[in-house]
C-alpha cells in the first residue's frame, strides 16, 4: 500500500513540472474522501471533460471516484460547450469537474443556447481560484449546485461542502477533506499569522507527498524540516476553517513599493461588462521595479480600453497604485498543460515598451 501508485506532474507554472509520487494508500484515500465530500454514488453520472490524467478529473473524486462508489463515466472528447452540452442532455449527466476558464465559457455558452442542463446536480469548480463574480452565475445560469475544489497534485485537497451556506459556497474554496491534514499559514520567515490574515499556506497529512520523485535538492527548500510542503499559494482562513485563496506568493507585484494583490483586481476587474476574462501580470520597470499590465478577453465585439476599466475601477472604490498601467487585449489565453493561464507567457510579451491605451 504504500508504494507509489502514479507518477503526477506538477502544474509547472513557476518552473519546470516535477514528478508527484503518490502510493496507493495516500491516492486511494483521497478518491474515497472526495467522492463523499462531492455526494457520489452509484447514480451519479459524471462528465470528464478535463483531460483525464490530470489529478482533478481523475481522482478529485471525478473518474475514479465515480467508479468506486458504482456510478457512470462519460467521456467528452472535448470540453467546450458545443461538445459537451449534447454529450450531458443525452447521457442524463448529474456531475462535471471544470476550471474557471471554462465555467465562464459553459455560463456565456448556456445564455446564449439555452441547452438542456435539467440533469446537471453539480459543477466542481478547481484547478485555480473561480472568482466570485463568476461563482455567483452557476444556479441562475446552469440551474445547478456548484461545489468549489481547490488542491493540489501534490496532495492538499480542500473542498467547500455540499450543505455549506450559498455565501462559502461562492466566495471561499472549502476546507481541508481530512480532519488530519494540518495546515499552517505563515510569513515569508515561517511565522504564523493571526487568523484571518494573508499567508503562505504550508501543509502535511495523510495524503500529501513527503518528496518530489528524484528532486532531492529541490525537496530541500519545497519541505521544511519537520515535513511541511510550502505550497506558494496565498491563502487565510476563516473560523469556519475554510481557505480563500489570494493567489500565489508571487501574484503580489511590487509595483514601486506598494503591493498589488493581483487576485483582488481581477475580481473586479471581471465584474466589467465587456470583460470576459483576465489577468494581471507584472513586468520590469526601471523607474517602478514593476510596472502591471491587465490582459483581457473581451465580452463580445467591443474591446474595452484602459480609461474604461481605470473609471470602473475607480467606482469601485480600488486604489490608484492598483489600477492597471497597460491593458491589452487577447482572443484567448495562453494555457499551461493543466489548464491554467500561463502567466509567464504572457509576461515575455511585455519586453517592449508602449503607451497605455
Amino acid at each position: 500500500p504504500g508504494d507509489v501508485a502514479v507518477l503526477l506532474l506538477s502544474g509547472g507554472t513557476t518552473g519546470p513540472p516535477k514528478l508527484i509520487p503518490r502510493t496507493h494508500d495516500d491516492y486511494a484515500y483521497n478518491v474515497r474522501a472526495s467522492a463523499r465530500a462531492a455526494g457520489f454514488d452509484a447514480h451519479t453520472v459524471t462528465l470528464v471533460a478535463l483531460p483525464a490524467a490530470h489529478n482533478f478529473a481523475l481522482a478529485c473524486p471525478g473518474l475514479l471516484g465515480t467508479l468506486y462508489t458504482g456510478g457512470t463515466v462519460v467521456l467528452s472528447p472535448g470540453p467546450d460547450p458545443e461538445t459537451a452540452f449534447p454529450l450531458l442532455a443525452r447521457e442524463r449527466v448529474t456531475t462535471v469537474a471544470l476550471v474557471p476558464p471554462l465555467v465562464l465559457a459553459w455560463l456565456d455558452a448556456a445564455e446564449l443556447l439555452d441547452p438542456d442542463l435539467s440533469s446537471l446536480a453539480l459543477l466542481q469548480a478547481g484547478g485555480s481560484r473561480l472568482k466570485e463574480e463568476a461563482a455567483r452565475r452557476v444556479r441562475p445560469v446552469l440551474g445547478c449546485a456548484l461545489q468549489q475544489v481547490y488542491g493540489m497534485a501534490e496532495g492538499l485537497l480542500n473542498l467547500t461542502r455540499l450543505d455549506d451556506p450559498e455565501e462559502l459556497v461562492r466566495t471561499t474554496q472549502g476546507r481541508p477533506l481530512s480532519e488530519a491534514d494540518e495546515v499552517r499559514v505563515v510569513t515569508p520567515d515561517g511565522t504564523s499569522v493571526p487568523p484571518g490574515e494573508a499567508g503562505e499556506l504550508w501543509v502535511r497529512g495523510p495524503y500529501t507527498l513527503r518528496g518530489y520523485y528524484r528532486a532531492e535538492e529541490h525537496n530541500r527548500t519545497a519541505f521544511t524540516p519537520d515535513g511541511y510542503f510550502r505550497t506558494g499559494d496565498l491563502v487565510r482562513t476563516l473560523p469556519t476553517g475554510h481557505l480563500v485563496v489570494e493567489g500565489r506568493v508571487k501574484d503580489v507585484i511590487n509595483r514601486g513599493g506598494d503591493k498589488v494583490p493581483v487576485e483582488e483586481v481581477e475580481n473586479h476587474l471581471l465584474a466589467h461588462p465587456a470583460v470576459h476574462d483576465v489577468a494581471l501580470v507584472g513586468f520590469p520597470d526601471a523607474e517602478m521595479g514593476e510596472r502591471t499590465c491587465a490582459f483581457v478577453v473581451p465580452h463580445g465585439p467591443d474591446e474595452p480600453t484602459r480609461r474604461d476599466l481605470v473609471a470602473h475601477l475607480t467606482r469601485r472604490g480600488v486604489a490608484a497604485f492598483k489600477l492597471p498601467d497597460r491593458v491589452r487585449t487577447l482572443a484567448v489565453f495562453p494555457r499551461t498543460g493543466a489548464g491554467k493561464v500561463d502567466r509567464a507567457a504572457l509576461a515575455r510579451t511585455l519586453t517592449t515598451p508602449e503607451e497605455s491605451r
